[in-house]
C-alpha cells in the first residue's frame, strides 16, 4: 500500500470522526457552555446597569453584527470538528504510513490503532491533564496568549517525549524483549511529561467560578476529545483493512 492509499483513508476517516465528535460535543458539550455563558451575562449585569445609570452607556461593536450563538453551537462547532477531524486523519494516517511494519509483529490494523492510541495520549490527554480546558467565562482576555502558547509548547514537548519513547522501546526490544521494552519506554515518557508539567507554569483564573458547572465542561470537553480520536482509530483501521484484503484477494 502506498501512503496515497494511507492519507485517502485518513482524511476520510478524519471526516467521519468529526461528523461523530460534533455529534458528542452538541450534545453533553453545549448545556455546560450555556451555563458557563449565564454565568458570565449575570456577572455582567450589574457593570452594565452601572454604566446605564452614570450615562456611560456605549453601544457594543458585536450587538446585531457578532455570530448567533445558534451558529457557534451547529454550524461553527461542526465546522471546527470536522476541520480537525480531516486534518487529525490526514497526520495520523501518513504516520501509520510511515510506521507500517516497523513495530515488531504488529499487523496493520495493530500499528495503526497504536498509533492512533498513542496520538491521543500524547497529544490531546496528557496536555488536557496539566491545562484543562475552560469555559468561556473563565481567564483574563491579557493572558490567552499566553495560556496558548503554555498549552501547546507542552503538547509539542509531549509529542516529542512520545516519539522518542517509542524509539526507545524498538531499540530495547531487540535485546530484553517487547513487554519489558515497553515498560521502561512508558516509565522514561512518564518521567518526560512529570518534569516538563512541574517545570511550566501553573495557570489559575477560576476564581469563584462554579464547580459543578467546571467539571460538567471539562469531562464534554474530554469525552468530544476522545471521540474524535477513539472514532478516527475505528474508521482508519477499518478501512485500511478493507483495503488490505481487497489487495490480498486481487492476487
Amino acid at each position: 500500500m502506498t501512503a496515497r492509499n494511507f492519507l485517502i483513508r485518513g482524511l476520510l476517516a478524519g471526516l467521519i470522526a468529526g461528523l461523530f465528535s460534533f455529534a458528542i460535543g452538541y450534545t453533553v458539550g453545549e448545556p455546560p457552555i450555556d451555563a458557563a455563558i449565564a454565568i458570565e451575562e449575570a456577572a455582567a449585569a450589574p457593570a452594565a446597569d452601572h454604566a446605564h445609570e452614570t450615562g456611560s452607556d456605549h453601544e457594543h461593536g458585536d450587538e446585531g453584527g457578532g455570530i448567533s450563538r445558534t451558529i457557534q453551537s451547529t454550524w461553527g462547532l461542526a465546522t471546527a470538528t470536522v476541520a480537525m477531524g480531516v486534518a487529525l486523519g490526514g497526520i495520523v494516517a501518513l504516520i501509520a504510513a510511515g510506521v507500517a511494519g516497523r513495530l515488531g509483529r504488529l499487523p496493520l490494523v495493530g500499528s495503526t490503532a497504536l498509533v492512533a492510541g498513542l496520538g491521543f495520549v500524547a497529544y490531546s490527554l496528557v496536555p488536557f491533564l496539566k491545562y484543562p480546558a475552560v469555559p468561556p467565562a473563565v481567564g483574563s482576555g491579557d493572558t490567552i496568549g499566553s495560556r496558548t502558547a503554555y498549552y501547546f509548547l507542552f503538547a509539542l514537548i509531549s509529542v516529542v517525549a512520545m516519539v522518542a519513547a517509542v524509539v526507545l522501546a524498538r531499540r530495547l526490544a531487540s535485546g530484553m524483549g517487547a513487554y519489558p521494552a515497553v515498560v521502561l519506554a512508558g516509565i522514561a515518557y512518564v518521567a518526560v511529561v512529570a518534569v516538563a508539567a512541574l517545570a511550566m507554569p501553573t495557570v489559575n483564573e477560576l476564581g469563584d467560578f462554579p464547580a459543578d458547572v467546571l467539571w460538567e465542561f471539562r469531562v464534554s470537553s474530554l469525552l468530544t476529545l476522545s471521540a474524535l480520536w477513539g472514532s478516527l482509530g475505528i474508521a482508519l483501521t477499518w478501512l485500511l483493512r478493507r483495503l488490505e484484503v481487497s489487495q490480498k484477494a486481487a492476487v
